[in-house]
């Protein structure tokens, strides 16, 4: 190891100061950044990291490990147990035959490839059950590994141009389906190849919404590696509502959902970097696309909707850390408008980030509980909310505490 190498935070035992400034250098952010984001002065983080101030409290040593995108809370405190993983959910039973799918690319066999209807039937049933799944990783996760390798052995067997461009827009819709199950698992690497891959097919299928949809995704990805990683999210997001922005007078209602949803990712970028208006006109954007589709429509992949947008309200607010604006959007977004049952809860999620946000540890945690019966599988793979959870695991209110450390049983958040 090189002499000027940033040291390891668990090389030898070290204070919570000396670990946060470790790994806010790592993350290549200044103080200045760090303490824009905690809401706090760059003098208290330098006394914070020199030992001036001695470890925060909890809910404070929660915030930094979100700004800083701290994984397991025992990089930021040295201790090791108990194992909290904030932003990586438990690995699925059902990942490694995901994996394995993913990984196997046989060269030859004697096996005849199902028709590209017929695969396109079977995507659309498994997205159907995703929606209506309150395990929808489990659903899904069942049905990959067919669907991955079925859709990758009929881009081999494809005999003409038309046919391999058709295999590789449902091989992209494979992949994407695949990241939704992938996502938040503790496996960075295979979330990355199955992103690049879906990139990969629907380019070269050519298909405008495989396209759109697979840069959602890459977006998603790019945004939730990091600050360092959101100009790579405004790049794909951006570049691809251009390229389809000339398509969308004559295009399909499905290619018209995609570029509003690509709209609204950069909405959420925006808010992410703490940039409100740039945030709230992408949102208008995204809002002016929504009104342009039928009432009932719902995008199978997205979710982009009418109905959708109101929750989107609520993610611009909660990520600009505005507790009693997010109060106000939740108040007129209808989660009954949206029929996915994982969006749902991630929405429900979302408006406990608001409660949490506005100083309503309680309401929180109900919605949290609303979020687990619409999803428990949403809920116990999301960052966010396990950090609720845990911060009002040790509230000084008892009723709170023991709601919060039900619910906190219920997902498995302290589990070694």
């Amino acid at each position: 190891m090189s002499s000027d190498a940033t040291p390891d935070p668990y090389a030898e035992p070290i204070a919570f100061g000396s670990r946060m400034q470790l790994l806010r250098e790592r993350r290549g952010m200044s103080r200045v950044v760090l303490a824009g984001l905690l809401g706090r002065s760059p003098a208290w983080v330098k006394q914070v990291e020199k030992g001036g101030i001695g470890a925060p409290g909890l809910d404070t040593v929660l915030q930094v490990a979100e700004v800083l995108r701290v994984r397991n809370l025992a990089e930021l405190t040295g201790r090791p147990e108990p194992r909290v993983d904030l932003f990586v959910g438990p690995g699925h039973p059902r990942l490694a035959a995901v994996r394995a799918a993913v990984d196997h690319l046989p060269l030859v066999t004697e096996r005849e490839a199902p028709p590209v209807p017929h695969l396109r039937a079977r995507l659309a049933k498994a997205w159907s059950a995703r929606h209506r799944a309150a395990n929808h990783r489990d659903v899904i996760g069942a049905l990959l590994p067919d669907l991955i390798r079925d859709s990758e052995l009929a881009v081999r067997q494809a005999r003409r141009p038309e046919e391999w461009r058709a295999a590789q827009a449902v091989v992209a819709e494979v992949y994407s389906l695949a990241q939704f199950f992938v996502a938040y698992q503790p496996d960075s690497s295979l979330l990355w190849r199955v992103a690049e891959r879906g990139m990969m097919a629907a380019r070269q299928s050519g298909d405008p919404h495989a396209i759109g949809v697979a840069a959602w995704l890459m977006a998603q990805a790019h945004r939730d590696s990091g600050p360092g990683h959101y100009d790579a999210a405004d790049a794909v997001a951006l570049e691809t509502a251009r390229f389809l922005e000339p398509l969308l007078p004559d295009g399909t209602d499905d290619v018209r959902a995609v570029a509003g949803a690509l709209a609204f990712e950069a909405g959420y970028t925006a808010a992410r970097r703490g940039e409100a208006g740039t945030a709230w006109r992408y949102w208008d954007s995204a809002r002016a696309v929504a009104e342009r589709l039928p009432e009932a429509y719902y995008h199978p992949v997205t979710s982009f909707s009418r109905g959708a947008m109101g929750a989107h309200a609520v993610t611009v607010a909660v990520e600009l850390h505005s507790g009693p604006e997010a109060v106000r959007q939740v108040a007129r977004a209808d989660a009954d408008a949206i029929p996915s049952r994982p969006r749902r809860a991630r929405h429900r999620i979302e408006e406990a980030r608001g409660y949490q946000l506005d100083g309503r540890p309680d309401l929180a945690l109900a919605t949290l509980a609303q979020a687990h019966e619409a999803a428990p599988e949403t809920i116990t793979y999301n960052g966010y909310a396990r950090r609720i959870v845990l911060e009002q695991s040790e509230s000084k209110v008892t009723a709170r505490r023991r709601q919060a450390a039900e619910l906190a049983a219920r997902i498995g958040l302290l589990a070694a």
